[in-house]
């Protein structure tokens, strides 16, 4: 499937995630140099060969936990290794809501990494901050520490903002605060995206932020009050705002299906998969002690839930893969556009050279993989042209 030459050369064979056809992919330097249909080399055999995955939304993975501290020089790189296997070659390191200190702390330690380690530096789209500026009220608040929360401060976002040397890309806010349409102004004038996300605003409230520049929408759909007015809410707002882009948790659990279809078909190209991992995914089925939600329990079935009450989510535990395949199983979508949707679309929201996928011209970060009724497998991860996970050596390459 891949050759490889000493001038940096690689051919990389395998079926278009979109056509479907046969293709040979040339590389050169680490961008796509030529795509080619090779109908000659069709084979059952071959894997399907996608843009890599960009998760907008990862607090851990592995046991590895952006948001305990104090965080070791080798675990930024570490989760940003072990993300291959899961076929994420970009992604934003997710800051929640904590004291003002340890915030500091976790953007300057990403910030380390990112200066110290190519690949991490090659990877990172840039930093999520989901938090504190978000609704204090139960609910709406999620798992976030209400001890924390707080109105929009834009010396403090600042303070944090170069402890992070600029790498802060995206903040998760809730407009109901006084003040909050400046300081969305204030971010978008200093290019950093603002989300609206953890919110009980009003409607009026959305759409000033919506004119103040605001253009995201963080999991919508979560983080909300258990029983909502029937109209107006504020995630009828948000669906009704053309200009914000939904990111949507797709495990089947956080969402029921219909509530998947109604975005999907709202929102259409505006709307991207995210995984808002916490760091015990990728972990196995059983009990833990988690700092956020105390006991908690991982099903077999990849549901987190509190041990005392199964109802209620402890946050987050599958990948990009394991929600492309959920909306493919429950026919919402194609695989093709479940893919684009976690791969692509991201990658053109926030601004990644990798949003071109599958363009000579592009980068080569590609993802070699098999899907079925049992899930999507990854065979092979590339980045930048190098090979960087091969199941067949069932190992990371670097």
């Amino acid at each position: 499937m891949t050759n490889t030459d000493t001038n940096k050369t690689l051919t990389i064979e395998g079926i278009h995630f979109q056509t479907k056809k046969p293709i040979s992919i040339q590389v050169q330097n680490g961008i796509i140099s030529k795509i080619q249909t090779n109908i000659e080399k069709f084979s059952e055999d071959l894997p399907i060969i996608g843009p890599g995955l960009v998760d907008l939304q990862i607090n851990g993975y592995e046991g590895l936990d952006f948001n305990t501290l104090p965080i070791d020089d080798s675990l930024v790189p570490a989760v940003t290794r072990a993300l291959w296997k899961e076929g994420v070659t970009s992604y934003c390191p997710t800051v929640i809501t904590n004291n003002d200190e340890l915030i500091e702390e976790a953007m300057r330690a990403i910030a380390k990494a990112y200066s110290q380690d190519s690949y991490v530096r090659r990877a990172i789209a840039g930093i999520h901050l989901e938090g504190p500026f978000i609704s204090p009220k139960d609910g709406p608040r999620g798992a976030h520490s209400k001890a924390y929360v707080k109105g929009p401060d834009w010396s403090l976002f600042q303070r944090w903002q170069d402890a992070a040397e600029g790498k802060i890309k995206i903040v998760t806010l809730s407009p109901e605060w006084p003040g909050a349409s400046k300081f969305i102004e204030r971010c978008v004038d200093n290019d950093v995206i603002v989300s609206i996300g953890h919110t009980a605003a009003t409607s009026k409230q959305i759409r000033e932020a919506v004119d103040a520049g605001a253009r995201m929408s963080t999991h919508l759909g979560n983080g909300a009050h258990l029983m909502l007015p029937r109209h107006p809410n504020y995630i009828w707002e948000q669906l009704s705002q053309d200009e914000l882009w939904a990111c949507v948790i797709a495990d089947g659990f956080h969402l029921p299906d219909s509530m998947l279809k109604v975005i999907i078909r709202t929102k259409g190209s505006k709307v991207m998969l995210v995984s808002d991992a916490v760091y015990l995914s990728g972990m196995p089925s059983g009990n833990y002690n988690s700092h956020i939600g105390g006991e908690v329990v991982l099903t077999p079935k990849g549901k987190l839930h509190l041990a005392d009450n199964p109802k209620l989510l402890a946050g987050s535990a599958q990948m990009l893969t394991w929600g492309i395949r959920h909306l493919v199983k429950s026919k919402l979508m194609s695989l093709s556009e479940a893919w684009e949707m976690a791969s692509m679309r991201p990658a053109s929201f926030i601004g990644f050279p990798c949003e071109a996928g599958l363009k000579v011209g592009a980068p080569a970060d590609l993802i070699a993989f098999t899907s079925n009724e049992d899930g999507i497998d990854i065979i092979e991860t590339y980045k930048n042209g190098e090979i960087v996970y091969s199941k067949r050596q069932n190992e990371l390459v670097v």
